[in-house]
């Protein structure tokens, strides 16, 4: 069977038994460019999900990724940089684990990105869930530049509204 298919290569990748990171990686560059793509983003997919019980493992499977793919930018330069990443994104996890007590993690978050130098945008990533936060924190924050800031904040009031609603005053004082 072959490993490109969806969430095949990273489930096994991740039921195997340690040791045999090698032979995997044969086979994933083996296979070409699209098992390598849909493994790396199985990966992702599982560092946006893991919560903090599993920490630990996420540790594991970045030691043994590296492993079985040492050189993922030999497949595309895109990835050359990949496992530091990754590495990133399970270190700043772990250290927003550790910052916010689990029963403060209710709720709606937000994250925030800004460099105030500039005339840019403020990216601002709402209606976030505790870990979908986390993860974006994390992923933002491996790439973070100099003058750029991020925040990751819990919002505990929020009053939304739509142009779609009919409440809007525009045009009511004009005609």
């Amino acid at each position: 069977m072959s490993i490109t298919t969806s969430g095949v290569a990273f489930a096994s990748f991740r039921a195997a038994a340690s040791g045999g990171e090698t032979a995997f990686g044969a086979e994933l560059v083996k296979e070409g460019f699209a098992a390598v793509r849909r493994f790396l983003e199985d990966f992702r997919i599982y560092l946006q999900k893991y919560d903090e019980e599993e920490a630990d493992e996420a540790g594991r499977l970045l030691a043994r990724g590296k492993a079985a793919l040492p050189n993922p930018g030999a497949v595309s330069p895109s990835w050359a940089e990949i496992w530091r990443e990754y590495e990133g994104i399970i270190g700043y996890k772990s250290a927003i684990f550790g910052s916010v007590p689990a029963e403060r993690r209710s709720g709606e978050w937000q994250v925030l990105l800004d460099n105030p130098y500039t005339n840019g945008n403020i990216a601002v990533y709402p209606a976030l869930t505790f870990l979908e936060a986390a993860y974006m924190h994390a992923y933002f924050r491996t790439g973070l530049e100099k003058n750029e800031i991020i925040r990751m904040q819990r919002i505990e009031t929020v009053i939304s509204h739509t142009g779609a609603d009919g409440t809007s005053v525009r045009g009511r004082f004009l005609s």
